[in-house]
């Protein structure tokens, strides 16, 4: 009966965090169709863009291990320098898992059967954010969190599914855009792909390096305007590419 009862718990427990990732997930992903949906959306591809990016990271990070690899990561270790822990998280993670949250959105780009507006780009890359940052949420809740005192982990928590996923996916929104330029302008894709990579890998390791700060806070806001202020520049932006 004990047997019963600790898999019965564990089916509960998993349970209620596919429920909460769910739901995080769904109120996130219809406020972003809201905003940002063109007549080029899709929604089975929004679908599947979602659940390609939570596939990929499982398998690079808990089946392939793949961090132990990346020297840069080990730089984020606590006792590091300040010097050490930008270049950890900027080059270890910003960049790790920007592409993560990119290589989805690429691929769908790549084999589109027709040119996609750079605003139909972006909502999928929200989307990949938001499927990446609500399932790294969910894992950091049954792992790291767990081991938090009671208010600590309610506050974490909450945090890693809400304020959390909308950076990520803020970040990976602005990749998107980019690389949306890289495919419209095929001999401008090298200096693209850069710009997708560094721009939202540099607010991303800094942020985690300021997080719980004036600087993290603004460093949030840097990302969330420059996204607006890029799809508000769409125009003039292709017209300066185009020379």
């Amino acid at each position: 009966m004990n047997i019963i009862w600790i898999i019965f718990k564990l089916f509960i427990i998993k349970l209620t965090n596919f429920s909460v990732f769910i739901f995080f997930s769904l109120i996130w992903g219809l406020f972003f169709y809201s905003v940002f949906k063109t007549n080029q959306v899709s929604i089975k591809k929004t679908v599947l863009i979602f659940f390609s990016v939570q596939i990929l990271i499982f398998f690079s990070v808990f089946v392939l291990d793949i961090n132990q690899f990346n020297p840069f990561y080990r730089l984020i270790e606590e006792g590091n320098s300040f010097v050490n822990q930008v270049v950890g998280f900027v080059l270890g993670v910003g960049i790790f898992e920007e592409l993560v949250k990119l290589l989805p959105v690429y691929f769908f780009l790549k084999y589109s059967k027709e040119p996609l507006l750079p605003q139909t780009v972006v909502f999928y890359g929200l989307i990949s954010g938001i499927g990446f940052g609500v399932f790294e949420g969910v894992i950091y809740q049954i792992s790291v969190n767990s081991k938090l005192d009671y208010n600590t982990s309610f506050f974490m928590n909450i945090a890693r599914l809400t304020s959390l996923p909308f950076l990520h996916a803020v970040w990976s929104g602005i990749s998107s855009y980019f690389i949306s330029f890289s495919f419209l302008y095929p001999i401008k894709r090298y200096s693209m792909w850069l710009l997708a990579i560094f721009i939202p890998a540099l607010l991303h390791g800094l942020y985690d390096v300021f997080t719980w700060s004036l600087i993290g806070l603004f460093i949030a806001y840097l990302g969330v305007a420059l996204l607006i202020i890029y799809l508000k520049k769409a125009k003039d932006f292709q017209s300066k590419i185009t020379f």
